[in-house]
């Protein structure tokens, strides 16, 4: 396929998501900048999601291509999706989430102005519609005044990047069926891509709707760590401050001042989230903020027990992997850049 250096593809992979692509299209709609075309690919999605898209055809105002691959992952549901694009310069996003208006103008125009740039990394929050979700965005997800730009691994459902800098990272990892995105990030880095954050990009995006999904998303996120051998000092961490913390709070003495250093430390632990918590609540009612409060530290106990259970399940896989003579991708290498896992992540 020939591939025009001054087009603009915008491409995104669904699967069952009737219920979200409608508020999804109708953002790609309203933007300020349109892109010369949009991808779709489909993993087989069996809710009507295909028809929805169809009906959109008409009104996008540039075409629109949309092709089932079912059983796909995500990451050979992208990589189809760039293949079949005509463009040089190609945005990512997911359904599921809703574009601000000018998402896509503020995310291509550094890779527009300057040809020395190969990756934009957009950036995104959380859409929470009740206190339940406010709770548990604020509980994962940093805002854009805690993160290093320069450091910043983008998600893939706020990026931008040139083809060729995608052929030479080797597109996204299809061995891989969860952080398939910051497995691409490391691989555009080692491969000398150029990258600049835009916080003005923005997608919002709606946070898991119950507890058990919300332990299935971090359960599978941390078992794609184990599978891509991702971020092993930081699970080590995890799992001795559990188990230091445990036997102290059992075995400790004296206990008078054992417990107030545990409750001071784990305070410490949810700091960040408290701060963020307290910029949201606005005119919540004093008995929701204070619920609001109590749910924060249950959340993180909950995603952190997902993560210790999901990344022995990952390196068991990885394991096996290696000695079926299959190989299981590269692990993290000292001094590699390591930061804002949650933001490159969270689906």
């Amino acid at each position: 396929m020939t591939h025009s250096p001054s087009m603009l593809s915008l491409i995104a992979t669904v699967k069952n998501e009737a219920h979200s692509i409608g508020p999804f299209l109708d953002s790609l709609l309203g933007q300020t900048r349109l892109p010369d075309e949009v991808v779709i690919v489909d993993g087989g999605s069996c809710d009507g999601t295909v028809e929805r898209i169809l009906a959109y055809r008409d009104r996008l105002g540039c075409p629109l291509r949309v092709e089932v691959y079912a059983g796909a992952t995500i990451a050979q549901g992208r990589n189809r999706a760039i293949e079949l694009a005509g463009g040089e310069i190609i945005a990512c996003t997911d359904a599921g989430v809703r574009l601000a208006p000018d998402w896509l103008e503020k995310l291509v125009a550094p890779l527009e102005r300057n040809p020395l740039l190969d990756v934009a990394a957009g950036f995104f929050v959380t859409d929470p519609h009740n206190l339940f979700e406010l709770a548990l965005g604020v509980t994962t997800i940093p805002d854009v005044d805690e993160i290093n730009g320069a450091r910043f691994l983008p998600s893939s459902r706020s990026v931008a990047f040139r083809r060729s800098a995608w052929r030479r990272a080797g597109g996204y990892p299809e061995w891989l069926d969860y952080c398939e995105d910051v497995v691409f990030d490391l691989a555009l880095r080692r491969s000398g891509a150029r990258f600049t954050f835009v916080p003005q990009a923005i997608v919002y995006y709606r946070p898991r709707r119950t507890v058990c999904a919300f332990f299935k998303q971090y359960y599978l996120y941390a078992r794609g760590d184990g599978k891509a051998g991702l971020w092993p000092h930081r699970h080590a961490i995890r799992y001795l401050t559990y188990t230091l913390g445990s036997w102290l709070a059992l075995h400790g003495r004296p206990r008078w001042a054992i417990w107030p250093l545990l409750l001071g430390l784990g305070l410490l632990y949810v700091r960040a989230p408290y701060v963020r918590l307290a910029r949201r609540w606005g005119e919540r009612h004093p008995a929701e903020r204070a619920l609001a409060v109590l749910l924060v530290p249950l959340l993180r106990y909950i995603g952190d027990v997902a993560k210790m259970t999901g990344y022995p399940a990952g390196l068991v896989w990885r394991i096996r992997r290696r000695l079926a003579g299959r190989g299981a991708g590269t692990l993290i290498r000292p001094g590699e850049d390591q930061s804002a896992r949650g933001l490159a992540r969270t689906r």
